[in-house]
């Protein structure tokens, strides 16, 4: 060994490169190093339950409709939700009006035009609300949904448009009009401007029925505020998730008013069934069937109005 540093040593020679370690497989099968490479495992790979805290994996959550295996009802988007509702995913998207943004200059700790900008890259949508028309079991409808990802789901005027607009196709094409609610209520920064559409939307509610059309609500979690005083309780038939959050003011704030406490499970779908607010609580797998006989029921009724 130092007869060989002494040779290294000499001038005009430099040391030989170390060798890249190999492991005896890659020396063999050139290639399969690479094909073993170790892979990323996305983000998004597992989802917690809300009431467990089991960690589940998402291709199961997905074939289960976003259902966990303890039964609770995860909030979806309204993309997501159309492709639940109707035939084979299928569904012609209605187009949303175009609504000014911060028509009233809104002061706040962040730009109102950026809390939008946020809102519709996370979502992909324009607004909060997202409409189509298509079939239900074979049943045409036009089904509105409304999106909590984007600003808690708050009833703002591009959601009053739209809720106009779907209305008015729903009378156009002679279909039943069905909404999915999830709000936190009016808008604060679009201030009266917000609270203006508890009226509009009611008016344009009017019209469905003045053509003998069935509006039927399904109420998912959580369904608050100027929403619920509005097109979300003024359906023939309520359906509504399970153990959905529906009120108008939350929980804390009703016990500090009337300074009582209130009896489990208030302002849960189960209990606004029992007291006759809701008409019945039903699976999200079983949501499209209920639709269906429904809306096929109602209409038998149209029908023989229109045939006298």
């Amino acid at each position: 060994m130092a007869m060989a540093e002494q040779r290294n040593d000499k001038p005009g020679r430099t040391p030989a490169a170390p060798r890249e370690r190999t492991g005896w497989l890659s020396r063999i099968a050139p290639g399969v190093r690479n094909a073993f490479a170790k892979r990323e495992t996305p983000e998004n790979l597992w989802v917690k339950c809300p009431d467990t805290g089991e960690m589940i994996y998402r291709p199961d959550l997905e074939a289960a409709l976003w259902v966990t295996p303890s039964g609770h009802h995860m909030r979806i988007g309204a993309a997501q939700r159309l492709r639940y509702t109707f035939d084979d995913g299928v569904f012609e998207a209605i187009e949303t009006p175009v609504i000014p943004d911060d028509p009233l200059k809104f002061p706040d700790i962040k730009p109102y035009p950026e809390r939008l900008k946020q809102a519709r890259k996370a979502t992909g949508e324009q607004d909060a609300m997202m409409v189509g028309y298509g079939h239900i079991q074979g049943q045409p409808a036009v089904v509105a949904v409304q999106d909590f990802a984007f600003m808690g789901g708050s009833l703002s005027m591009a959601v009053g448009e739209t809720f106009i607009k779907a209305a008015k196709e729903a009378v156009k094409r002679e279909a039943p009009f069905v909404i999915f609610t999830a709000s936190g209520g009016a808008r604060m920064q679009e201030g009266t401007l917000s609270l203006m559409q508890l009226a509009r939307t009611t008016l344009a509610l009017n019209e469905v029925k003045a053509a003998g059309l069935p509006y039927v609500v399904v109420l998912t979690d959580p369904t608050t505020g100027g929403v619920t005083a509005s097109y979300a309780m003024l359906g023939d038939v309520h359906l509504a998730e399970p153990n959905a959050t529906v009120g108008f003011s939350g929980r804390r704030v009703i016990e500090q008013t009337i300074r009582e406490t209130l009896p489990p499970g208030f302002q849960r779908s189960e209990f606004l069934v029992e007291h006759g607010m809701i008409d019945q609580v039903v699976q999200r797998k079983d949501i499209p069937e209920k639709l269906s006989s429904i809306l096929k029921t109602l209409m038998m009724g149209r029908e023989r109005l229109s045939a006298a």
